[in-house]
């Protein structure tokens, strides 16, 4: 008897966007034994990467894409998906699919999606939670919107780079489910920042006072995470704030299309606007306890 198509799990990974997320995953795709290959529009960080895994060099991307069955997408923004789609489109085969990790609008993963299908490759929306930390352990939650048989059928992928893996619904409610979880991040960010700043103001031992926290309700992954940095002023450590900021900007598009709207969204879209005026966008998303100090602390000179 034949097997189905989600029998046929994808086998033939080359992962496309090789930033801080992207890298990890290859690297876990790699010691799965899936990956075949990787892109980049940084020739070097392209290079390095093949030269660290011992990857083929490939005569050119249509050799390589061709015969891949997968192309696992990390990039920043939807346009930059966008044109990644579009640099890959006519090189793929029939039948292969594209998994995206970036983080986008519902809209554009819809989008997207038709542009493939009519070249008979399928898509998958499967933007990730975890941070560097996740991605490099290979225990990232994957949020996945894609049809059941797709979504099976990439079981293997899935299960190289994460621990938590939810088949949410149809494409696109993938990207909605990270536009939920992006405003869950922000509104503990904003909490702990504020309080963390409180406690500075109160000069408690912060060592003790991040301690007591987390052993209680207000304990969160980011207060563990985050909480010790952030008090010693090391905002080098994890997701930039410029990139949560641009993830809110599609929190607030999805929620104006709902007919609503959320004060959270909004005013942390300023405050991190803000912060990128003052040359901080590359810094870790705890760096808005810089303006919980000021608001604390007026005199205090930014």
């Amino acid at each position: 008897m034949n097997p189905t198509m989600s029998e046929i799990k994808l086998s033939k990974v080359v992962v496309y966007g090789l930033g801080a997320m992207g890298r990890p995953m290859a690297r876990n795709l790699h010691d799965h034994g899936i990956l075949i290959g990787v892109k980049n529009r940084t020739e070097g960080k392209r290079q390095a990467m093949i030269n660290e895994l011992n990857l083929e060099e490939f005569e050119d991307d249509e050799s390589m894409l061709s015969q891949a069955d997968c192309v696992l997408t990390c990039v920043s923004a939807d346009d930059d998906l966008k044109a990644v789609i579009a640099d890959i489109l006519d090189l793929m085969s029939p039948g292969s699919v594209v998994i995206d990790c970036s983080t986008v609008s519902p809209n554009t993963a819809r989008s997207v999606a038709d542009d493939l299908a009519s070249k008979g490759i399928s898509f998958i929306d499967a933007p990730v939670s975890g941070g560097v930390e996740g991605a490099k352990k290979g225990s990232l939650s994957i949020m996945v919107g894609a049809d059941r048989e797709q979504y099976k059928r990439a079981a293997n992928v899935f299960a190289a780079i994460g621990s938590q893996i939810t088949h949410m619904g149809r494409v696109g409610q993938g990207q909605a489910t990270k536009a939920v979880n992006q405003v869950m991040v922000a509104g503990v960010a904003q909490a702990v920042c504020s309080a963390l700043a409180m406690a500075e103001k109160c000069n408690l031992d912060l060592k003790k006072a991040i301690e007591v926290f987390s052993a209680g309700a207000a304990g969160n992954w980011f207060l563990d995470n985050r909480g010790s940095t952030m008090v010693n002023d090391e905002f080098n450590v994890g997701f930039k704030l410029n990139l949560l900021h641009k993830d809110l900007k599609i929190c607030q598009e999805t929620v104006a299309e709902l007919g609503g709207q959320l004060p959270l969204i909004d005013d942390s879209i300023m405050e991190y606007a803000k912060l990128m005026e003052m040359d901080h966008g590359d810094e870790d998303i705890s760096a808005l306890i810089r303006l919980k100090r000021h608001l604390l602390s007026p005199e205090l000179d930014d």
